[in-house]
């Protein structure tokens, strides 16, 4: 085993990404575009601007990931009523739809994992993590 924090964190989210990958599967959407989406439903219309703030991602890759979003029918685009040159995005009836449909599948996850840790891990690790 590595001593590397950070390849033992890559390795660790690649797993975990795995299993809500798989879950969410059945609604056609992986964890990444999951946690896109309901930020796009928090913020609605979201700028991608703002979606980069929230997301903690770059304005590049928010557009790139929004434009897959937006060819699966689950978001759209448009100008901006406060700056033209800026696009907001919000969820279509589809991606509300999809939303809806995911939830109980992510919560069921989510579960998966807080039984494979334990109640002591789970809070353990979300100490650790929020450290960060």
């Amino acid at each position: 085993m590595t001593r590397c924090y950070c390849a033992l964190l890559r390795t660790t989210t690649r797993k975990v990404g795995a299993l809500y990958d798989r879950a969410l599967g059945p609604v056609g959407i992986n964890v990444a575009q999951y946690s896109l989406l309901k930020g796009i439903e928090r913020l609605q219309p979201a700028s991608m601007t703002e979606l980069g703030r929230y997301a903690e991602l770059d304005r590049s890759t928010v557009s790139r990931n929004v434009r897959v979003l937006e060819r699966l029918g689950l978001v759209e685009t448009r100008r901006g009523d406060a700056d033209s040159r800026e696009a907001v995005v919000n969820l279509t009836f589809h991606g509300s739809k999809t939303l809806d449909a995911a939830g109980p599948l992510w919560e069921n996850c989510q579960r998966e994992i807080e039984t494979l840790l334990g109640p002591i891990r789970v809070t353990a690790l979300q100490g650790i993590l929020q450290s960060i």
